[in-house]
């Protein structure tokens, strides 16, 4: 189709002018100038960078631990079914109980079989704990289920994860990997790493 001339419009439409000559295209019918469908298809574009569900529960997972009340990391738990949340959680003292953001932790260490020191706060709960527990107390069958996590779960967490009947575990930063190997090779439990597009 031949360049429209400034101040006219395709098909004798009236009232609709032009301060310079644009190129007219058909398409599905419909006339269209080449810039429209430019601003179309770079929306299309936009729309082809959505958070994939793993990302978009992780992005979630990501603003329950900003509940967190411990100093040293604020990690949170979101349990998955069928693309529906059934329970989150995050690390902090249980409820009713001070937090260590306003009386400090109560650290204390211990050693691993293989001569490791650890350090925790006997104050806190973990994420993945209270997100179960918040499960058990609304009654939300979590069999089956995935749990999405900021890191990877310690070694007791991950045991309780194993006999809750959870399945598939996606975090995003790893935390002491090498101390669950040994466990995963005796169970059914998958880990995922999910990748986040930057902020």
């Amino acid at each position: 189709m031949p360049s429209q001339p400034a101040g006219s419009s395709p098909s004798g439409t009236v009232g609709v002018y032009w301060k310079s000559p644009l190129i007219w295209e058909a398409r599905n019918g419909c006339v269209k100038p080449r810039s429209v469908i430019s601003i179309a298809s770079q929306r299309g574009d936009e729309m082809s960078e959505r958070l994939s569900w793993d990302q978009y529960f992780m992005t979630i997972t990501q603003q329950v631990a900003e509940r967190s009340t411990c100093t040293r990391a604020k990690v949170g738990a979101v349990i998955v079914r069928d693309k529906n949340i059934l329970a989150t959680g995050y690390n902090g003292a249980p409820a009713g109980m001070p937090h260590c953001t306003d009386v400090g932790c109560l650290i204390y260490e211990s050693k691993t079989p293989n001569g490791d020191t650890e350090q925790n706060c006997f104050r806190t709960i973990h994420a993945e704990m209270n997100a179960i527990a918040q499960a058990a107390k609304n009654g939300a069958s979590i069999k089956d289920g995935a749990i999405y996590i900021t890191h990877t779960p310690c070694i007791h967490c991950l045991k309780v994860l194993v006999n809750t009947g959870i399945r598939e575990i996606y975090y995003e930063k790893p935390y002491k990997l090498h101390t669950l190997e040994e466990l995963l090779r005796y169970t059914q439990v998958h880990l995922h790493k999910i990748e986040l597009p930057p902020r």
